[in-house]
């Protein structure tokens, strides 16, 4: 049920989690449509959750959102640590980081600068933090980012389609060397616990083996495609594989534990894991290449500047309307709502029937299987 309808003088804007491209186009819209149509102040708030413990909230007009739509990044800046339910206050004498719920001054922030509604743009971290904050009764609206794709209720999130791109491109380079050296050349992707951005960067980039996280990796059937591929003529093998890949029975390879974040463990290194036992097995040139962050990087391609501006407008939309502690999603081509708190702190995996996985079987490619 939407809130009691109340007149709305003045909307505060985040971004949360790890930045993608995209984020400014929704600033743009939210900030341009609030003032533009609805009449109302938006405050810009720095660094998600961060600036509303530190009280870090400064007004956004028309002129500080302006030429801002192709730039990747966030103009507000972003942090994947403040949680304020558990953000850590300090160090203990052994080291071990202390954390404490500072949820009520982040509702005392809110209240001094008289938000009406906070428009919370971020993954399923950044909904479960707007999640609680509803739940102290302030309004949340949610737009939905990751370049994951692994948000529930929702087909797609912006900053996906850029970092298939970017992704693809980097597959695409990675691809001639391969061809030109007769490497087994081995490519980590991000996703952790989904393979949405490794499934669709690997088909479009033609790789050979494609290693998800649904689906645990068997390597002597790595090894058998490599080795049948070289008795063909095919003197080179691309492997993409995400970084939250495992073995059959294994574990996720983990790169380093983040203690003073709210989701502390970093996966990452599977590629260099695989390298090292493709290389014993197979008795072929294998090189490692993790891409990291460039995923995250850049300006939003036209599709996702496009997606990030229908999200927007659909938040600014559900601002006005009253229907506020839900989260903007797109079900079949359309934006729609869901409750944020069926999204926060969930991940939208890749089903085993999926169309998708079929398609990579289709054309010959191995899963690891």
């Amino acid at each position: 049920m939407a809130a009691e309808h109340k007149q709305i003088h003045r909307i505060g804007i985040l971004t949360g989690g790890g930045d993608c491209p995209g984020l400014n186009a929704v600033i743009r819209v939210v900030t341009k449509a609030a003032i533009n149509k609805l009449g109302i102040e938006v405050l810009g708030i720095e660094d998600g959750f961060l600036g509303l413990i530190r009280n870090r909230i400064r007004p956004l007009g028309l002129n500080d959102v302006s030429n801002i739509l192709t730039r990747g990044g966030t103009i507000l800046g972003t942090s994947n640590k403040a949680d304020p339910s558990h953000f850590m206050i300090g160090q203990a004498d052994d080291g071990k980081p202390i954390f404490e719920d500072v949820t009520q001054r982040v509702v005392e922030h809110v209240r001094e600068r008289e938000i009406d509604v906070l428009v919370c743009i971020g993954g399923d971290g950044t909904m479960s933090g707007a999640d609680n904050l509803v739940k102290q009764g302030v309004p949340c609206v949610g737009v939905p980012k990751t370049i994951d794709n692994d948000l529930m209720h929702t087909d797609v999130t912006f900053g996906f389609a850029t970092a298939v791109q970017t992704a693809t491109e980097c597959l695409d380079r990675i691809h001639t060397t391969a061809s030109s050296h007769h490497r087994v050349m081995i490519v980590e992707l991000m996703g952790r616990n989904s393979g949405w951005l490794t499934m669709h960067a690997g088909i479009a980039s033609g790789a050979d083996v494609i290693l998800i996280p649904e689906i645990p990796y068997n390597l002597d059937s790595i090894c058998k495609a490599i080795i049948k591929r070289s008795k063909i003529g095919k003197r080179f093998t691309l492997i993409a594989v995400a970084e939250g890949a495992k073995p059959k029975g294994g574990q996720q390879v983990v790169n380093k534990i983040v203690h003073d974040s709210p989701d502390p463990i970093r996966l990452g290194g599977v590629s260099t894991v695989l390298a090292e036992e493709i290389s014993e097995r197979t008795h072929r040139e294998t090189r490692a290449t993790i891409l990291g962050h460039v995923q995250r990087g850049g300006t939003p391609i036209a599709a996702d500047r496009v997606l990030a501006t229908q999200f927007g407008h659909k938040a600014i939309q559900m601002v006005a309307m009253h229907e506020w502690n839900r989260v903007v999603v797109m079900k079949n081509g359309r934006t729609d709502m869901a409750e944020i708190a069926a999204v926060a702190n969930k991940q939208r995996v890749i089903n085993l029937d999926d169309p998708i996985i079929g398609m990579a079987r289709a054309v010959g490619t191995c899963l690891g299987e």
